[in-house]
């Protein structure tokens, strides 16, 4: 018997294929709209958020996201890479999930990175956390797994997998994993 899961990428991702082949026209790429939801498993906030309409970024939802995604230990907000909320957005259509991503970690500020990587040697000197090009997540109606698949074949970024404390780590840096 076939995971169900892990059926839905198989299946998203022959979707995805026949969506990014050259069919794919100017004109419905730009009307497009982009939406996520989040929750801050650190502060209990939550986000539902159109950060893509009418083939522009929407300045208030970035914002609403810079804030969700803060360094919740010093409070301090940066901004966030636009391509990793497209690259999660991706990631989301993926799956099919139905349920928000639950956010570890997303923003770290230089001082939090700090004593962080001090403390453990998984936590990078040079972190694209510092740089808001990075995210560490779960969904919680999708397999660890599953979501790691999901994100390796976007091929956008670094993607780390740490299934023992539960979560997968997407950036926009060089493709690369671990």
């Amino acid at each position: 018997m076939t995971d169900p899961s892990r059926r839905r990428l198989v299946t998203a991702l022959g979707a995805s294929a026949l969506l990014a082949g050259p069919r794919l026209s100017r004109a419905a790429s730009v009307v497009a709209t982009r939406s996520l939801r989040f929750e801050n498993l650190h502060t209990g906030e939550t986000l539902a958020v159109e950060y893509f309409a009418a083939g522009r970024y929407v300045p208030d939802a970035l914002t609403s996201v810079d804030r969700l995604l803060r360094d919740f230990r010093t409070g301090e907000v940066a901004v966030i890479d636009v391509a990793l909320l497209d690259l999660m957005h991706r990631i989301s259509m993926l799956t099919a999930s139905g349920r928000p991503f639950q956010v570890i970690s997303g923003y770290r500020s230089p001082a939090t990175n700090q004593a962080l990587h001090e403390r453990s040697t998984g936590v990078a000197n040079a972190s694209l956390h510092m740089r808001g090009q990075a995210i560490d997540i779960r969904l919680p109606d999708t397999p660890l797994a599953t979501l790691h698949e999901a994100a390796l074949s976007m091929r956008a970024g670094g993607v780390g997998y740490y299934p023992k404390s539960g979560f997968v780590h997407v950036d926009t840096g060089r493709v690369r994993a671990w």
